[in-house]
């Protein structure tokens, strides 16, 4: 593929009075919070917030036919909608996506492709490196079913004894319960350490249907799928060489840097550009663009990415640009956020750039 002919956005625009390289030239400048709630609480919670909940006239026609002393849960219509809940999916769908690339699977939404227990065994599987003992391919419910119980069986094995509140089940994946699917999926990327940022402090709201005396009683109660940062991304981050060298030995730190300034200065000379500051200087993504047409060989139309970024969105879609670049080139995808770069974080910085030292170090 040529990757110079590589489109991906909104052309970039260049200030007429400004030469490449008067731009180019200088330097840019733990575990799950348990919610202890005793039931006086939350009876006092659920008087409070009576009046607010749905009568039953509002309720699905399901929810009508409740057995006695039966409940049902369901996602508050409110909560659906909150951008932070909106967001926590879409980083869920493409961590998804990232790990099954290779088995060909497309996630869009997470309640009409993870019900029936096909995804969620590829992705346990890709995980955990264990093979499940389950068919292939199921049409049936009762076969969806059994599946499910088999995955959510491993699971549950593998989570129980961390400390995990399962709260999640066959029938709640099975019927699309959003709230479960996204409590599963969160569980796993946080113990299997994925290398993705979660949303922190999402809670979404669910509606609790009983049936008593042939009266259907409701009330909400609060979720909260994601607690902080520290939690969701810090101290579940992938672990790798450089947090060690960070972590343990950050006299040799600079030993690094120092290495890779002179790898991607050897290169970016040949444009009369040259790097000092290893975080500020690639946090716009410009250089690193060019130094991926330099090690590739062509030159990357201007159009294709801001040369003279001046919102954080702009520098996102350069660095976003330039990971396209790299997979282009036959790299794996970065582990690396082009967000983090974009903030100067000094390990995802050194991530991507030992990544091109690796593949590129003899390039002339």
């Amino acid at each position: 593929m040529d990757s110079s002919t590589k489109s991906t956005g909104p052309p970039g625009r260049m200030k007429k009075d400004e030469s490449l390289l008067g731009k180019l030239g200088g330097t840019l400048v733990r575990k799950k919070k348990a919610k202890e709630v005793s039931d006086l609480q939350e009876e006092g919670k659920n008087a409070i917030n009576a009046p607010l909940l749905p009568s039953s006239a509002d309720l699905l026609p399901e929810e009508l036919l409740l057995d006695e002393s039966a409940e049902k849960t369901m996602l508050d219509p409110t909560s659906r909608e909150n951008p932070k809940f909106k967001e926590l999916q879409k980083v869920l769908i493409d961590w998804i996506n990232n790990e099954l690339e290779e088995e060909r699977i497309i996630v869009k939404d997470l309640e009409e492709d993870l019900y029936d227990g096909q995804v969620l065994q590829k992705l346990f599987e890709k995980l955990s490196g264990r093979k499940l003992n389950v068919a292939e391919v199921t049409q049936s419910e009762i076969g969806q079913k059994q599946k499910l119980q088999t995955v959510l069986e491993a699971v549950n094995d593998l989570l129980r004894p961390q400390g995990w509140t399962i709260e999640w089940g066959v029938d709640l994946i099975h019927c699309k319960n959003l709230v479960a699917i996204v409590y599963l999926l969160v569980a796993l990327a946080m113990h299997f350490l994925a290398p993705i940022r979660l949303p922190e402090h999402v809670s979404v709201q669910v509606v609790v249907v009983k049936k008593r005396e042939g009266i259907l009683q409701t009330s909400h109660v609060t979720k909260e799928l994601t607690t902080t940062t520290e939690y969701t991304h810090c101290t579940f981050a992938e672990r790798d060489a450089f947090d060690t060298l960070l972590d343990h030995a950050p006299d040799k730190l600079n030993v690094v840097k120092t290495s890779l300034i002179t790898f991607v200065n050897k290169h970016l000379n040949k444009l009369n550009l040259e790097v000092t500051e290893l975080e500020s200087q690639f946090a716009d993504g410009v250089y690193l663009v060019l130094l991926m047409g330099l090690l590739e060989d062509y030159f990357v139309p201007l159009y294709n990415f801001y040369l003279t970024p001046e919102s954080f969105e702009q520098k996102v879609h350069n660095v976003a640009f330039a990971f396209e670049l790299m997979q282009d080139g036959g790299l794996k995808k970065p582990k690396a956020r082009p967000e983090d770069v974009v903030n100067l974080n000094l390990k995802s910085t050194l991530r991507v750039l030992y990544n091109l030292f690796t593949n590129y170090k003899s390039a002339e």
